[in-house]
């Protein structure tokens, strides 16, 4: 029997949904728009007036000390707070191409689920585009603990979530949650499950300038006698919401994850954590070669993995220094992954007992991604992208191992037979090098 291929899907036409942010309390309007295949999903500040587009990647996610109690992403500057609703909704129900406008920088916390983001997107209706869906299945168990939390991710051929929820509250006991994940169980099960909090924790929030936006309509309260002004509707809808949450943060991945997570007392910042050590897993099955043809079907302009990379670009270990390319804008932008390890050649020299990487070996890596972009439409495929010049490079912080390094190159001047990228690295949001590149394209 013939395997069934899955293909991406966007919505079939744009929907606006109005509210106040959970947590800054801001006024957003956000709409949904359709987006070709191999886009992804991508965020758009339309009031800032400029056209960065922010990707809800792990790379993207901003410091959870600095945004508590929600994930926000970010990009020079440009945020976007409380996704995780909204993402969990995307991802379950298999949309993977969009245009997410919003003209402020928190998503509308609406009841406190995801429910109002499914009803919108189902009122549009989901089509299906003619290009294959990308899938990442786990290999390796993941276990991280942190006090009396953990989150442990095992190999499994579909999204299964196990989750104990255990507070310390006569009305918030433990509660356990375990369903495999798909457009269905979502809609029935978990998206209608609204965020909570403790009424002693309230006051806390609220000096601390979060919470803004919450009321009793949208955050369940729980005092002392039960829950305040609003009744469940579920009753285990408190571990159902950690489930929703967990969704979404697993949709940072970029792609539907097959994995069973197994969760005691997770959040925000413990899901943080795996996404990071997933994602440690996804480079070295790329660098390996594992799952290569499997999990990550190459589809011009989305995410690029060593193979595909090798295609169009003409070096070879140990000097090719992008593990990946996670966005592709063909002619314009284009953003590669360099993960910095301990194992990396250079090091042996520089430095044995402080290694950082030459800042030559960034500005090449750089230069890789520039020729990516350049020698990725069909016409330039067979030529070579020769680094002719660099200016106004800068290096602003030393890149050691354990670094992953953001690559992102924009294209500027562009000419027949010659071009100027201009490129910044990065670091955990920071950026550690920028300049501008000039190739020359040849047979």
């Amino acid at each position: 029997m013939e395997k069934k291929v899955d293909k991406q899907k966007t919505i079939n036409k744009p929907v606006s949904l109005e509210g106040a942010g959970l947590h800054t309390g801001n006024k957003t309007k956000v709409t949904l728009k359709p987006a070709p295949a191999n886009s992804g999903i991508n965020f758009i500040r339309v009031d800032l007036g400029n056209s960065m587009i922010v990707k809800p990647i792990v790379e993207s996610v901003l410091d959870l000390a600095r945004s508590p109690r929600r994930t926000s992403v970010g990009f020079e500057g440009t945020e976007i707070h409380t996704v995780e609703h909204l993402l969990a909704a995307l991802s379950s129900l298999g949309v993977d191409n969009l245009y997410i406008e919003l003209n402020n920088n928190e998503l509308p916390g609406l009841d406190g689920s995801a429910k109002e983001f499914v009803e919108a997107i189902e009122r549009v209706g989901i089509k299906e585009l003619d290009a294959e869906k990308n899938s990442f299945a786990l290999k390796e168990p993941i276990f991280i603990e942190d006090g009396d939390s953990l989150i442990v991710a095992i190999p499994s051929d579909e999204l299964k979530i196990s989750y104990t929820l255990d507070y310390k509250h006569p009305h918030l006991k433990s509660q356990f949650f375990d369903m495999v994940i798909n457009a269905d169980t979502f809609k029935e099960h978990i998206a209608g499950a609204r965020t909570f909090c403790l009424e002693e924790e309230a006051s806390f929030l609220k000096e601390q300038g979060l919470g803004k936006g919450a009321d009793y309509n949208n955050t369940i309260v729980v005092g002392a006698s039960g829950v305040i002004k609003n009744k469940l509707r579920f009753e285990d809808e408190f571990v159902r919401h950690k489930v929703l949450d967990l969704i979404g943060d697993l949709s940072l991945i970029g792609v539907p994850l097959k994995a069973h997570i197994i969760a005691l007392k997770s959040g925000h910042n413990l899901n943080a954590k795996l996404l990071k050590r997933i994602r440690q897993q996804q480079a070295r099955q790329i660098a390996s070669g594992v799952g290569s043809t499997e999990d990550f079907v190459i589809n011009e302009g989305e995410i690029l993995d060593v193979e595909a990379i090798m295609k169009i670009l003409p070096h070879r270990q140990p000097f090719l220094f992008v593990d990946r390319v996670i966005s592709m804008e063909p002619g314009k932008r284009a953003v590669g992954i360099k993960n910095v390890t301990m194992n990396d050649y250079f090091f042996q020299g520089h430095f044995p007992k402080r290694p950082v990487m030459p800042g030559v070996l960034i500005i090449e890596a750089l230069a890789q991604v520039g020729g990516v972009l350049m020698l990725s439409p069909p016409e330039n495929r067979g030529k070579l992208a020769f680094f002719m010049a660099v200016d106004n490079a800068k290096f602003r912080k030393p890149v050691v191992p354990g670094d992953q390094l953001m690559l992102e190159v924009v294209v500027g001047k562009i000419r027949s037979r010659t071009g100027q990228v201009i490129t910044k690295a990065y670091v955990d949001g920071k950026v550690v090098c920028e300049a501008d590149l000039m190739f020359a394209l040849v047979d």
